[in-house]
């Protein structure tokens, strides 16, 4: 899956192979898992709440991403943002017709997790896409279909958003100075707390007004402190799944910045 992800192959491809290798993989942990027991509940619902939704996930990311793909409009690029847009809105949408659910899963509640994530319990107030659970209930919840669809929806409002980014660049390119000295200075931590603190400051909208796009942040950040960002994108992904503080980093600022003022009282 990640050689095929960092290739430069076209997007139909990658996302027909894609769906090829997931498929296997759902095969094969399907055989383990479908007429056995698990030795605890716990361990049951940690599979269909995390383990499962990881692989599920990847295969309803590239059957979308195939039919969004593969209807996207070859015209302008004014035509193809509105379509991508388009789509992001749809995405969206799953999130707010599914919100109760969805803010629990995000906040990392628990106390739900006996009804949700063991087989055999059912919930008919569903989206449609949770109802496999129904036919294949050896093998399924009421709900990891559901943490399956949050997060193929999360890479791919990801990968559209990158798309209408790239597409707006190509549109009006930005009119900028070349930055004619290098920088001497050089970002010494992580690359996820920088990308982490740069997600924060687009949201904060406090750079140019909230009109700069995150790819042309992102390249600033990456002059300015000598340091190759990567895919960042793939890496906020990482951030906005983290079992924990979904803020860490600017957490720890708030934290040290703390520390610093009433050090400085004393």
């Amino acid at each position: 899956m990640d050689t095929l992800e960092s290739g430069n192959g076209d997007v139909l491809f990658k996302a027909e192979k894609g769906i090829a290798i997931v498929e296997k993989c759902i095969r094969k942990l399907q055989k383990q898992i479908t007429g056995k027991t698990f030795a605890t509940q716990s361990d049951e619902i940690y599979f269909f709440k995390h383990v499962k939704p990881q692989i599920f996930s990847k295969l309803i990311y590239y059957a979308r991403l195939f039919s969004i793909e593969s209807k996207r409009p070859r015209g302008n690029n004014a035509a193809q943002i509105k379509y991508l847009q388009n789509q992001i809105d749809k995405l969206q949408a799953f999130f707010n017709d599914n919100l109760e659910f969805y803010n629990y899963y995000r906040r990392g509640a628990m106390s739900l997790d006996e009804q949700y994530f063991v087989r055999g319990n059912r919930d008919l107030r569903l989206p449609l896409e949770s109802f496999h659970f129904l036919i294949d209930d050896k093998f399924s919840t009421c709900q990891d279909g559901t943490v399956a669809t949050i997060m193929a929806y999360d890479m791919l409002i990801v990968y559209l958003r990158k798309e209408v980014d790239d597409l707006n660049n190509t549109l009006e390119p930005t009119k900028n100075t070349p930055m004619e000295k290098p920088s001497k200075l050089f970002w010494t931590g992580s690359k996820t707390d920088l990308i982490e603190l740069l997600y924060a400051l687009h949201a904060s909208e406090s750079i140019n007004g909230g009109t700069v796009d995150i790819k042309e942040m992102a390249s600033h950040f990456e002059h300015f402190y000598n340091i190759d960002l990567g895919n960042y994108y793939h890496t906020f992904i990482e951030i906005r799944s983290r079992k924990t503080s979904k803020t860490r980093f600017l957490d720890k600022l708030i934290e040290l910045l703390n520390q610093r003022m009433e050090s400085l009282d004393e």
